[in-house]
């Protein structure tokens, strides 16, 4: 039998005092998503070779078996930790505050005492088909919400209270009155709230606000870039690495020497403002060994005294130069010509 999911409110302990029973939500749901692989494998590796039981025929009986095991460990945490036979391994007792991982102890020690004998003189346990049928097993479960994930939250809420001794993952204060309780309940760190970020259906606690937004992928930011878009999170890489007018771009005379980088929305200024090197770049590749560097910057010279200068500038890779400065010199020789035919 499961535990209620329904919220009980306000809890009245003994004499007439009130306590909050809010507790983080993003633990909570950790250690929610422990039960359903602990269940499969204990319903696995307890029918592993019986021809009369499957997995899904003990599910039932071994989930309420969990559940009533989990809950007596949880609520002897505590005693056990001070006598020191909790049974826990030393790198959890180191980080005594990772209560999920401290479950999930609690689990594994459930599952390995329900293995039949089969799983135990077989080489079944350290099988890959194992494996395998216990991930089909639990996915089955899922499909047919066997046990649906409100109902393993519940339960998580109650293991956490049992164990958190610190406080540190649920609320422990106390009010004389229900009223006062009640007032807290609405600004408690650990209450629920959902991400304001459109788009985003994220529920945590309110302590965990701030994280959130820090990496929520609907978080919508200006571009990293310095663009005037203001786009989401999860959009950015994206845009930074297509559309962006800011994203870094080689020059596109690169390969004839120029190595200069810039934001791709200022290449025609970038284009302009280095149209002498990028003219010496492409005159240096037209003529290779036919003229001497003199002879190059001479050329580049006329060019830029050229009534052509405007055209020129226009060019922004190295095809078009190369054809505007051709077209340029096949102008000019035919003026050369025609001169001095009239001569």
């Amino acid at each position: 039998m499961d535990i209620p999911v329904s919220d009980p409110g306000p809890v009245k302990e003994s004499g007439s005092s009130f306590r909050c029973n809010y507790c983080d939500t993003d633990l909570v749901h950790k250690i929610a998503q422990l039960f359903l692989p602990g269940l499969a494998t204990a319903c696995m590796d307890n029918t592993t070779g019986d021809l009369f039981r499957s997995p899904s025929s003990v599910a039932v009986a071994m989930r309420k078996e969990m559940i009533d095991y989990l809950t007596h460990r949880s609520e002897t945490f505590v005693a056990e930790s001070v006598v020191g036979g909790d049974g826990l391994p030393d790198e959890v007792k180191a980080d005594s505050d990772d209560l999920g991982e401290i479950i999930s102890v609690f689990i594994d020690d459930f599952t390995s005492s329900k293995r039949n004998l089969f799983s135990r003189v077989s080489g079944w346990v350290l099988s890959e088909s194992r494996e395998d049928k216990i991930d089909d097993f639990m996915q089955e479960m899922e499909m047919n919400n066997f046990w649906s994930l409100d109902r393993r939250e519940a339960i998580a809420e109650v293991l956490l209270k049992n164990i958190d001794i610190k406080g540190t993952y649920h609320c422990t204060v106390k009010f004389d009155t229900e009223q006062q309780l009640e007032e807290h309940r609405g600004n408690c760190s650990f209450r629920p709230v959902y991400c304001t970020n459109e788009g985003c259906n994220a529920r945590f606690s309110a302590v965990h606000m701030v994280n959130h937004d820090l990496i929520c992928s609907f978080k919508v930011l200006p571009c990293e870039q310095g663009c005037s878009q203001n786009l989401m999170r999860r959009e950015m890489d994206r845009h930074c690495i297509t559309v962006c007018p800011m994203k870094l771009v080689n020059c596109p005379f690169y390969q004839v020497g120029c190595e200069s980088a810039f934001p791709q929305c200022t290449l025609e200024k970038h284009c302009s403002e280095f149209l002498q090197s990028h003219l010496l770049y492409v005159l240096q590749v037209i003529y290779k060994h036919q003229a001497s560097v003199e002879d190059v910057q001479q050329r580049v010279q006329l060019l830029e005294k050229s009534q052509s200068l405007s055209e020129l500038s226009e060019a922004l890779d190295v095809r078009s130069l190369a054809l505007a400065i051709k077209e340029q010199e096949a102008r000019t020789k035919k003026l050369e010509r025609d001169f001095s035919k009239v001569g």
